[in-house]
C-alpha cells in the first residue's frame, strides 16, 4: 500500500510489510508455513535519493497514516468484500472494487439498510470499471455519504466512488491519485474522439454525480492529463476545488515528487468496451 506526497516537503512514504517464512516442512503439510509479519513506515529523502525508515514520532505524515490504517483494522460487524461494517448506521471502505462489488454492496444495505455514511480509508481503484460506476449510481441513489478522514487514501477509479456520495466530505490529510485509463488494446482516451462513446462513459457519469457539462470536462481532462501507468496526487484542498467546497478553482494540483512511481490499482477495461 503506499501513501502520497505532501504538498508542503514533497516527503513520499509507504507501508511495508515483510513477510518471513520460519518454517516449511513436507513432513508436516499442516505447518508447511508459518508468517511474521514486520509493518514500518518510510519516507522518501529526496536528497539522499533513498527510503529512510521514521517513527509516528518523528513525522506527522506517518502518523496520519498510521491512524488511517488503525481505523481500517477496527473490528467490524460484518465485511462484504471491501465493505466492513462499523456501526448500524456506518461502513468503511478498505481495498479494490472488481465485479461483485456491486452485489455485495447489495447485500450490505439488505442486511444494515441504515447505512448513511461511508468511510473511505484505503481505496486502491478497481479491477472492472463498469461495474465501479454502477456502484457508485447506487451509492448516490441510497443517498449515502463518502467521507475521507485524515490519512485516508482514494486512488484511481475509487475516486468516481468518492464523487457518488449525495454528500461528500474531506478532512484535511486526505489524499487522492488520478490518471487516465487504459483499455485492452492499450489504448488510453487521447487515443479515442472526444465526444466518442469511450469518453462519454466518464463524463456521463460525472454529470449524474453532479457536474455540469463544463466541470465535467474540465475534470476529465485533469485526470487524463497523467499517463494510465503514472498518477497526479491532490490533496484534501485540491479535491475540495473540484467539488466546489472551496472558493477558488481546484487548480493547485499536487504532482508526484522525484521519487519512485507509486503503485495504485488500475482500471480494468477489458470487458468495457466493444
Amino acid at each position: 500500500m503506499r501513501q502520497g506526497p505532501d504538498a508542503q516537503d514533497g516527503a513520499v512514504y509507504r507501508l511495508l510489510a515483510l513477510l518471513l517464512a520460519l518454517a516449511a516442512t513436507v513432513a508436516t503439510p499442516l505447518q508447511a508455513q508459518v508468517l511474521s509479519v514486520e509493518t514500518y513506515i518510510e519516507e522518501w529523502d529526496p536528497a539522499a535519493g533513498e527510503w529512510v525508515r521514521v517513527s509516528a514520532e518523528d513525522s506527522p505524515k506517518a502518523e496520519r497514516f498510521l491512524s488511517a490504517q488503525t481505523k481500517a483494522r477496527l473490528p467490524a460487524i460484518a465485511a462484504y468484500g471491501p465493505f466492513r461494517v462499523i456501526d448500524p448506521t456506518r461502513a468503511s471502505m478498505v481495498g479494490v472494487t472488481d465485479g461483485a462489488a456491486p452485489h455485495q454492496f447489495t447485500a450490505m444495505l439488505r442486511d444494515f439498510p441504515d447505512i448513511a455514511a461511508l468511510e473511505m480509508i484505503e481505496c486502491p481503484g478497481t479491477e472492472d470499471d463498469r461495474a465501479n460506476m454502477r456502484l457508485g449510481r447506487m451509492i448516490r441513489a441510497a443517498g449515502i455519504t463518502t467521507h475521507v478522514p485524515p490519512g485516508g487514501s482514494v486512488r484511481s477509479g475509487a475516486v468516481e466512488l468518492f464523487l457518488a456520495g449525495a454528500d461528500r466530505r474531506i478532512d484535511d490529510g486526505a489524499e487522492f491519485a488520478v490518471h487516465s485509463w487504459l483499455d485492452d488494446s492499450g489504448r488510453e482516451p487521447r487515443h479515442f474522439a472526444a465526444d466518442s462513446p469511450e469518453n462519454r462513459l466518464y463524463l456521463d457519469y460525472y454529470r449524474e454525480m453532479g457536474m455540469t457539462q463544463a466541470e465535467a470536462r474540465s475534470f476529465y481532462a485533469m485526470t487524463n492529463t497523467v499517463a494510465h501507468d503514472d498518477a497526479m496526487w491532490l490533496t484534501a484542498q485540491d479535491m475540495r476545488g473540484w467539488i466546489g467546497q472551496i472558493d477558488e478553482p481546484g487548480m493547485g494540483l499536487v504532482a508526484a515528487p522525484n521519487a519512485p512511481n507509486p503503485a495504485i490499482a488500475y482500471l480494468d477495461l477489458s470487458q468495457g468496451f466493444p
